[in-house]
């Protein structure tokens, strides 16, 4: 969606407020001999305190109030009796709905100890992620997101997964325009001023290659190797974009 009046954004800012916290709340009961069920049981307890929903049970039915995908689980992990353990890494990507607004956010959280790599990889997605946004301006073009995270991700040594993107979102979860974790000649759209979009770099040890797993949900690398998420919601402005879910 594109922003309009005060009134939306105020409404995306409340909406992302909580996403921000739930975060950081649900990053904090991580730890081995959880199951992922229960920390989307957390998470479905803290939108009911919020007055939230769950975007992706709302729009697509999916099965959880959270997606939570560890190792090379890439996204749409569905919650359930997998125990974490040590060395895992564990991606929390949150997606809520509240008085009709949408906004959406992921960390990759670390279970010590865990290997070079591994933390390598998560470093990078958020460095890519902060090259992107210092391109994410009104006036430049949506490919230009793609470069800058592709850029830093081959400059680490790993690769981006190419067929999951950031997106625009609002209203509802995925809205236009795609944007992608790569450079792409042909995703030349403008960004807008008052755009709403997220920036996500997906990333992975590996080739980058994915499939999606039995459950029909859970996106896995094709290689087996291990994969980091980075997201946040933000509005697009001639200046930095104001990041929603980072408050």
């Amino acid at each position: 969606m594109s922003i309009t009046s005060e009134e939306e954004l105020r409404g995306l800012r409340a909406v992302g407020r909580i996403v921000g916290r739930a975060l950081r709340e649900l990053a904090k009961l991580v730890r081995p001999g959880i199951t992922t069920g229960e920390i989307d049981v957390a998470a479905a307890g803290i939108l009911l305190r919020e007055g939230a929903r769950s975007a992706p049970a709302l729009v697509y039915g999916f099965p959880g109030a959270i997606c939570i995908s560890l190792n090379d689980e890439i996204v749409h992990g569905v919650p359930g009796a997998r125990v974490i353990r040590e060395g895992d890494l564990v991606k929390l990507d949150l997606t809520i709905e509240r008085d009709g607004f949408m906004a959406d956010a992921a960390i990759t959280v670390c279970v010590p100890p865990v290997s070079d790599d591994a933390r390598r990889l998560v470093r990078c997605t958020e460095r890519a992620f902060r090259k992107a946004l210092g391109v994410a301006r009104a006036g430049r073009r949506v490919n230009e997101i793609g470069r800058a995270v592709e850029d830093e991700v081959r400059r680490s040594g790993f690769s981006v997964v190419k067929e999951l993107c950031g997106h625009g979102i609002g209203r509802t979860i995925h809205e236009p325009p795609t944007v992608p974790n790569f450079f792409d000649a042909e995703m030349d759209q403008r960004l807008t001023e008052g755009l709403v979009i997220t920036i996500e770099p997906l990333i992975a040890v590996g080739s980058g290659q994915e499939f999606t797993a039995r459950d029909g949900w859970t996106v896995k690398t094709r290689d087996r190797s291990l994969a980091a998420h980075f997201e946040h919601t933000m509005v697009i402005t001639r200046d930095a974009p104001i990041l929603l879910t980072a408050a």
